[in-house]
């Protein structure tokens, strides 16, 4: 699978920056679900936990691309 995602043009640097901007999204998801909707902090702590998984799986996609690129 890493040798496709890497064949098809997705390198390491990419799912790095997926993480971090992740991280990113789930706060503005937090927020805004806070802000925005009458549903209370509960609501918006499972919009923020639910984006806030991505950023291990991309870092760990990051990690394996690293590796594949290293040889």
């Amino acid at each position: 699978m890493i040798k496709k995602l890497h064949d098809a043009g997705l390198r390491s640097e990419h799912a790095y920056t997926a993480a971090v901007a992740s991280i990113g999204l789930s706060f503005l998801a937090w927020l805004g679900s806070v802000k925005g909707e009458s549903a209370g902090t509960d609501r918006a702590d499972r919009w923020g936990i639910f984006v806030g998984e991505w950023a291990p799986t991309f870092f760990g996609l990051g990690l394996a691309l690293a590796k594949y690129e290293d040889g």
